[in-house]
């Protein structure tokens, strides 16, 4: 197995993408840390992995310091260290940017990118005293591009990449690499709730908004799927040198095509 006696901690792991890298992750062999800011659900999703290999649930509010330094430090006390990291803990607030209120604004870039700091900073001294391990940071496609209603996400996404790029460079001598997974839309509870708040906002039905709005620019009209990003997700984890370091890969059936 490829991660066979690594540690793995994933934020926002208690439903749709985390919920899948987790549970790939220990497939693979990752004793894995279910991180999420519902302890409850964490733990539910730490005890359906149990069966495939060590899980640890933690409650983890990726904007609260004392939390993530806390996670990580129940991570280490439980297994010896973390070997990779993935930051993909997020929300999404879909207005015009002049209906944003600032309290939004700073929510989003919060939970986003500060998130992906903080996280970054606990586990770095894990890694570098390893001297390995593997950053992994959530975008998107809209970390490439730009869609109407989404200034905040698109910014926080792009702003992900530059994070990634300036860790691959300092962690490199640490044996530390940083990627970007970019996914397309995928159909889980976040995607749900955007449909009928463009259809709302847009004034086009929630059927167009799939296949006018998210899935036009896909080669055959497809969502991403959980697996596929999961499996992404393991080649990063598992890559054995710095050869795949500082970048981001688009996962969203041809929609964009660097």
């Amino acid at each position: 197995m490829v991660l066979e006696g690594r540690v793995a901690l994933v934020t926002g792991a208690a439903s749709g993408i985390g919920k899948a890298i987790v549970r790939r992750f220990a497939q693979a062999g990752a004793r894995v840390v279910v991180a999420d800011i519902g302890l409850d659900a964490a733990t539910a999703t730490a005890s359906e992995i149990g069966g495939h290999q060590e899980a640890l649930a933690v409650a983890m509010d990726v904007t609260d310091e004392t939390q993530v330094n806390e996670g990580v430090a129940k991570t280490v006390a439980a297994f010896g260290g973390v070997d990779v990291l993935v930051s993909n803990a997020g929300i999404q607030i879909v207005h015009p940017l002049e209906e944003f209120s600032y309290a939004e604004w700073k929510k989003m870039l919060t939970i986003h990118l500060d998130g992906a700091f903080l996280t970054t900073r606990a586990c770095l001294p894990h890694m570098y005293k390893a001297n390995r391990g593997s950053l992994i940071y959530m975008g998107s496609v809209h970390s490439k591009v730009a869609s109407v209603l989404k200034a905040p996400y698109v910014t926080a996404k792009h702003g992900l990449i530059g994070l990634a790029k300036t860790m691959a460079k300092e962690g490199a001598a640490h044996g530390v690499r940083a990627n970007v997974i970019c996914p397309g839309f995928v159909r889980t509870p976040l995607v749900e709730k955007q449909i009928p708040e463009q259809s709302r906002t847009l004034g086009i039905s929630e059927e167009d908004v799939v296949k006018k709005v998210m899935l036009k620019d896909t080669v055959d009209g497809e969502f991403t799927t959980l697996d596929d990003v999961a499996e992404v997700a393991v080649m990063f984890a598992s890559f054995p040198t710095n050869a795949l370091t500082g970048q981001s890969l688009v996962v969203s059936h041809g929609w964009y095509m660097q």
